[in-house]
């Protein structure tokens, strides 16, 4: 089971992450949320990680507790 998220418009969305490679040779994790459930799909939210939502447009980040 994936982590899901439902924002403020009532849309539930999904946690993926992948491991991307920057520019500069280096290796780096990013999170992002999908509507449908895929495999790459992460069971929980990350520790020491929050959601964020936009209040336009009601779109979801992860980003690093302050």
């Amino acid at each position: 089971m994936a982590y899901s998220h439902t924002n403020s418009k009532g849309v539930k969305y999904f946690l993926n992450s992948k491991e991307v490679v920057l520019r500069g040779g280096k290796a780096q994790r990013i999170f992002y949320f999908s509507k449908d459930e895929r495999p790459e799909a992460v069971p929980s939210l990350p520790e020491g990680m929050v959601v964020n939502e936009n209040p336009r447009n009601g779109f979801l980040t992860v980003s690093k507790k302050k």
